[in-house]
């Protein structure tokens, strides 16, 4: 696959494990798609999928080799596990603990919050 498509497959599969929905996301890693390569702006679809609640999502992109352990963006962004707690996405929180994330580990290259603290602030 050339650089050209596989820049685009990524972009689409970020946007799609947002707003698109599983069905979509299942097409378009079976087109190529990468589930750990982040696109353009260094977001992961796992992370897209995460912030916005999109638990099926997540299942797919997990069952397809999305790591739990990746941070996403640049610096507003981090862990799949991290933006579910902080949002209080209880169903995604339990897809990505099922799938191994690990609710320890800390953003921001180790030194910013992990998913349980995330967790706490919404209490």
């Amino acid at each position: 696959m050339n650089r050209r498509r596989r820049k685009k497959l990524q972009r689409r599969l970020v946007e799609a494990a947002g707003w698109a929905g599983h069905a979509e996301v299942a097409r378009l890693l079976r087109a190529g798609a990468d589930p750990n390569i982040p696109d353009v702006h260094g977001t992961t679809a796992l992370y897209r999928a995460s912030v916005q609640n999109a638990f099926v999502t997540v299942r797919v992109l997990l069952a397809a080799g999305a790591r739990t352990d990746v941070e996403s963006g640049t610096g507003e962004e981090g862990l799949p596990l991290c933006a579910a707690a902080a949002w209080g996405h209880e169903e995604t929180m339990r897809e990505l603990l099922a799938g191994g994330a690990d609710p320890e580990l800390r953003e921001d290259h180790g030194s910013g919050r992990n998913a349980r603290e995330w967790a706490a602030t919404r209490s």
